[in-house]
């Protein structure tokens, strides 16, 4: 009878990069029980697993917590090949290797983040956005489609070398911030850059990103664009048309201006612009002057002209200028996360609760019902 509460207790651990009980994962194998000693058994997805240290910390905590067992050894396997094909079988629930699960039927938003320029911040709205929806309970992915730009791993913590996990064909996301993101950064050495890509090979990183890695069931996926219209921004569009998309700018008119276009290259694809965010935005001094830095009203300009033929694109957001956030940046600690009262991190949180309330509507879709 405790060998079974031994047993319940551990197959509840999550797995922290599968975010599923190891239990349901069939990772939980012999347990014994003599007096007040419990002998677990578990079995790891790949040698040299990530999270290995922390399964086993966790296993160890849940079943000593058992009424009666003050004591835990816990003994660490691998699973068979025969296994961790039929655990990517059960991740992919039922979909045929290599297809993207993003789909118009899907249940995930997705939701773009894209500038007409580089320069504006996007990456690092884009970042504390993540984390900021994440903070309210969502479920969020990320990846960093910026290929020849990126900067979300640095953004986030992520420290260099990390990569995503691999199970046979599947890639498991790093996770940061209870953000699972991906980004080419995390497949190049430091320091090296990706030169001489052009489309079809742009393409193929993009779609992979998107059929390869293993998401597991998402709220929102977000993805940081390269500034302007180029061709990632073209492959997705094809690969994404019913997505959402967020347009970045600074109050500048020559930012503005370029992001009007990014907008309207986005409709001409099928996607449904939501909003302008405005970053860089005029900062209140205690003094009670005003340091527009950048000018003012660009965010405003923007979401006017995508307004114009009819379509009702607010201004989300205007994200004032703020050394925290670029220190946040910096060390990797988002603004949200590392300085919460800052101005900057008050307004990206309403934002994000903006972008949780808007949903998505359902009519004119399928869902994925099963009868059992």
């Amino acid at each position: 009878m405790t060998a079974e509460r031994v047993r319940a207790a551990v197959a509840a651990v999550t797995d922290p990069e599968l975010r599923r009980p190891i239990g349901e994962l069939n990772m939980v194998r012999e347990i014994t029980v003599d007096g007040e000693r419990a002998q677990v058994a578990i079995a790891l997805t790949i040698v040299g697993c990530p999270a290995a240290q922390r399964i086993e910390d966790d296993v160890r905590r849940a079943a000593a917590s058992v009424e009666g067992i003050t004591e835990v050894g816990v003994a660490v396997g691998v699973m068979t090949p025969e296994e961790r094909r039929a655990l990517t079988e059960k991740l992919r629930d039922g979909r045929p290797a290599r297809q993207m699960p993003f789909g118009p039927d899907s249940l995930t938003r997705v939701i773009l983040v894209s500038s007409g320029k580089g320069g504006v911040g996007k990456s690092t709205l884009t970042a504390n956005l993540a984390v900021a929806l994440a903070g309210r309970g969502l479920r969020i992915g990320l990846v960093d489609a910026d290929v020849h730009g990126f900067s979300i791993p640095g953004l986030l913590g992520i420290a260099p070398g990390t990569q995503p996990t691999r199970i046979d064909d599947l890639m498991l996301p790093p996770v940061a911030y209870d953000v699972k993101t991906v980004s080419i950064g995390m497949f190049l050495r430091e320091g090296e850059a990706v030169v001489a890509w052009r489309g079809p090979m742009l393409h193929r990183t993009v779609q992979q990103f998107l059929t390869d890695v293993y998401f597991g069931d998402l709220d929102i996926l977000l993805i940081d664009m390269p500034p302007g219209t180029g061709d990632i921004a073209i492959s997705i569009g094809q690969l994404l048309p019913h997505a959402e998309v967020l347009v970045v700018t600074t109050p500048q008119p020559a930012a503005a201006e370029v992001a009007i276009r990014s907008g309207l290259v986005a409709r001409q694809t099928g996607q449904r612009v939501i909003g302008v965010i405005e970053n860089m935005a005029p900062l209140a001094l205690p003094d009670g002057t005003v340091l527009d830095l950048f000018g003012s009203g660009g965010g405003e300009a923007v979401a006017d002209a995508l307004s114009a033929d009819g379509d009702d694109v607010p201004l989300l957001a205007s994200v004032p200028l703020s050394a925290a956030l670029r220190h946040g940046g910096d060390d990797g600690i988002p603004v949200v996360i590392g300085a919460p009262d800052d101005h900057s991190a008050q307004v990206i949180d309403r934002l994000a609760a903006t972008v949780a309330n808007r949903g998505r509507g359902l009519s004119g879709r399928s869902l994925p019902v099963r009868l059992s």
